[in-house]
């Protein structure tokens, strides 16, 4: 087959380009040999060194410029300023321009990232990169198998993405390795770290004091090439703990009740700092799954203060050296100030938090264990578990996997099994085979449970299930973070609630989503009742950890990177179109999209991974699973020229190729979930123009501005039920568009009358450089030129 071969010398950049790169290179990225007694930010990356002195030093400048005591996340934030004597530092209002320690992207988000970089013409990534394949490996019938099939379905992808690495010096973990934020828990993140991933669960690096932000593939891009990242100086949500957490209270608890207070956008433009006495009652892993989940909440991230958690678990994952230096630097950069003040303060109680299990449809639909039964029963919730699930990004620790076997054992030891379906899903290869030679496996196998390949599995949609029929109404438990309708399994019948391992264990064992644990008796084989015990496990393995096989590549600068043109799962990016520096008038409306619309509404997952790659291939599910406000359906929305109900994509693809503009209207909090950058790619690519909302997601919104879409929101969020779908929409005075100004929108309804309406954005003046040029990468290669 004929291969178009990417190949990129430091020779096709300008020599001022060239100069720049190498200059962000080295200033950045601190050689080791330049220090006394360095500490290597990780055992791959033996000449990077772990610099807190430059840190400290950007902070004290703040706070001097300031003159106020910083948070936590203020002090990580601003000590990674690309210039913190001139940088302008508002909460909720600058932009500030940051220099991220490191980049991780998944292999799903990764083929897109890495063909930007292509794109780019730049040798080599200018910070610590790393490609995690844990996103295509689909769950069908256990781990081994389930290994093999992927390793040959996605062969061509999977070999793009080592190659790519390889030749790009972008370390690469191979399918099996586990899941992106586990292994970067394991092996990367560090106390004051500032890295970005092209995962919205990248934040379960605040669980070791690090700041770690979900973001799109083009803002990888940004700063794999050496530039400044871009962010909306956040907000900071205070979180004081008190009390100690007990009985069959967990981790997980604290942010489903969290996501009850905040709900699914309370937390945009804002990052939720943890403290209070009660952050030293939690281990470090289990303030990894609180972090974790707070992309439920819309948080930019959360993080937590350095404390002996956090250093048991560095010196036990063989990062000692870490530890002791950031104990040097507790109190000036890795804890807040005394007094520092917080835009706002929620207080949860450890002693007397109650046992949470939310959903379903949605992560902020909390259910305290003691009401789960009524609720379920009062609002026709199917009470027959047919699956319950642990493991995943959010809950796949040894602690967790401890606690849950605790649960099996005890129903073990009364000759009872699981009455659901019961899947585990190791987080890393280093979880599963310490818990397999710590007997963990045998127990969750011995009542029934089945153990898939070290991965995302269903918690992402990877899931070939087979015990219920699309349509058909049923419950599944999970210990997850996202449970959006068909997020698990493609069903929007399928009723997903997400818990703790532990929890979500014991329902599995009673079968029953009305039983509850703290109360309730289960039937031993014999016929006798018996109640479970609250649920134990130990926070670190007493033997250590056992590494398992290894799983990783280190890159060596060199080789080639291939790209077939006849594939399907891959191809070269071609760069969207400059504006014209004319008004977007009578644009069609393509949808109006009613209620929740998430990236799965947008940019299904599942079936669809395997695209993610092509970004023509992919386009064609761009919101299949929106409700159209016209006549409620899903995928049926009226062609305005010919009349005719066709799908979402098809419908887009007939506009663009009669070059017809068009727009989408969306409801609240638009995009939240998942960080795809596919969801902002692909009305880009057929031909979308404008999205115009009541709110936006924060990574989304960020995404749109990326491809050159106006992201714009209604100044009266009730101008919403203004448009009708056979409108033609105006965006006019575009060439006096600039920051903080409206937009003025023209609706021209089918009767001949016209409404304006005013239309507000986010946009900065460098952001608006993105829209002329037609993306931030076109506006990436102009400064090259």
């Amino acid at each position: 087959m004929a291969q178009v071969l990417a190949r990129l010398h430091t020779s096709t950049l300008s020599t001022s380009s060239r100069k720049s790169f190498l200059s962000n290179h080295k200033r950045f990225l601190h050689n080791s040999r330049s220090l006394f007694n360095p500490v290597p930010i990780s055992k791959f990356e033996s000449d990077q060194s772990l610099d807190y002195s430059k840190y400290a030093k950007n902070v004290d400048v703040i706070r001097k410029r300031l003159g106020r005591p910083l948070t936590l996340s203020e002090k990580i934030l601003y000590g990674h300023l690309d210039d913190a004597s001139t940088a302008d530092v508002v909460r909720g209002e600058s932009y500030l321009k940051l220099r991220p320690d490191r980049v991780a992207m998944q292999d799903a988000t990764a083929q897109m990232a890495t063909l930007q970089f292509i794109s780019s013409g730049l040798p080599r990534v200018a910070v610590p990169t790393t490609i995690h394949c844990d996103h295509l490996i689909t769950a069908e019938v256990g781990a081994a198998d389930d290994l093999a099939t992927a390793n040959d379905v996605n062969r061509e992808v999977y070999d793009f993405l080592a190659s790519a690495g390889n030749k790009y010096g972008m370390g690469f973990w191979k399918p099996g390795s586990g899941i992106i934020h586990q292994i970067v828990l394991e092996n990367y993140a560090f106390p004051g770290l500032l890295m970005i991933g092209t995962d919205s669960h990248t934040p379960n690096g605040g669980g070791l004091g690090g700041l770690c932000v979900g973001v799109g593939g083009a803002d990888a891009v940004d700063v794999m090439a050496g530039l400044p990242w871009e962010l909306k100086c956040p907000k900071v949500i205070g979180v004081r703990l008190t009390g100690k957490l007990n009985g069959w209270t967990s981790p997980k608890d604290v942010i489903l009740k969290v996501a009850d207070i905040l709900t699914v956008k309370g937390g945009t433009g804002a990052i939720v700092e943890y403290f209070g006495p009660g952050v030293d009652a939690i281990s470090c892993t289990g303030m990894g799954t609180i972090c974790n989940m707070g992309a439920e909440i819309g948080a930019t991230t959360s993080v937590f203060p350095f404390n002996n958690r956090m250093k048991d678990y560095l010196m036990a994952t063989n990062r000692s050296a870490i530890a002791e230096e950031a104990e040097k630097f507790k109190s000036a950069l890795l804890s807040s100030d005394p007094d520092a003040s917080y835009d706002e303060i929620i207080e949860i109680d450890l002693d007397t938090l109650e046992p949470h299990v939310n959903g379903p449809f949605t992560p902020d639909l909390a259910h305290p264990i003691s009401k789960l039964g009524t609720n379920a029963k009062q609002n026709d919730y199917p009470l027959d578990i047919k699956v319950g699930l642990i493991g995943s990004c959010t809950n796949s620790s040894y602690e967790d996997m401890c606690r849950a076997a605790s649960v099996a054992r005890q129903a073990l030891a009364k000759g009872v099994k699981a009455k659901s379906e019961f899947v585990v899903t190791p987080g890393s290869e280093q979880i599963r085979a310490t818990i397999q030679r710590d007997n963990l496996t045998q127990v969750f196998e011995d009542i029934g449970g089945v153990v898939l390949a070290n991965a995302c599995g269903p918690c992402i949609g990877q899931w070939n299930r087979k015990d219920v029929q699309k349509g058909e109404k049923n419950t599944i438990v999970t210990s997850y973070n996202r449970n959006f309708t068909g997020r698990n399994d493609a069903n929007p019948a399928t009723h997903a609630f997400v818990t703790s391992p532990e929890l979500t264990t014991a329902l599995a064992l009673a079968g029953d989503l009305s039983f509850n644990p703290l109360t309730d008796e289960l039937t031993a084989a014999d016929g006798s009742k018996f109640k479970l015990d609250p649920p134990n496990g130990d926070e670190l393995p007493s033997k250590g950890f056992d590494p398992g096989m290894d799983t990783y590549q280190a890159p060596s600068n060199s080789g080639d990177v291939h790209v077939d043109p006849k594939s399907d799962r891959l191809q070269l990016l071609t760069p969207f179109k400059p504006w014209n520096g004319n008004d977007l008038e009578d644009m069609v409306v393509l949808i109006k999209a009613r209620g929740k619309c998430t990236t799965d509404h947008i940019s299904a997952a599942g079936p669809w991974l395997k695209f993610r790659g092509h970004l023509d291939n992919i386009s064609n599910n761009y919101m299949i699973t929106a409700i159209n406000d016209e006549n409620g359906e899903m995928n049926k929305v009226k062609n305005q020229v010919t009349g005719e109900y066709s799908p979402v994509p098809d419908t887009a693809r007939f506009y663009k190729s009669k070059d017809i503009p068009w727009v989408v209207i969306g409801d609240e909090n638009l995009g939240e979930g998942s960080s795809r950058e596919h969801a902002a790619l692909e009305p880009r690519h057929l031909g979308g123009r404008a999205v115009i909302v009541k709110s936006f997601a924060r990574i989304h919104e960020t995404n749109l501005k990326k491809q050159g879409i106006l992201p714009l929101t209604f100044t009266n969020p009730a101008d919403y039920s203004k448009v009708q779908p056979n409108d033609k929409v105006s965006l006019v005075g575009l060439k006096d568009l600039s920051a903080g100004k409206p937009v003025k929108c023209i609706l021209k309804h089918s009767d001949g009358t016209t409404e304006e309406l005013s239309l507000n954005h986010s946009l900065n003046e460098s952001q608006i450089e993105w829209f002329h040029a037609g993306s931030a990468l076109n506006r990436m290669k102009e400064m090259q030129n």
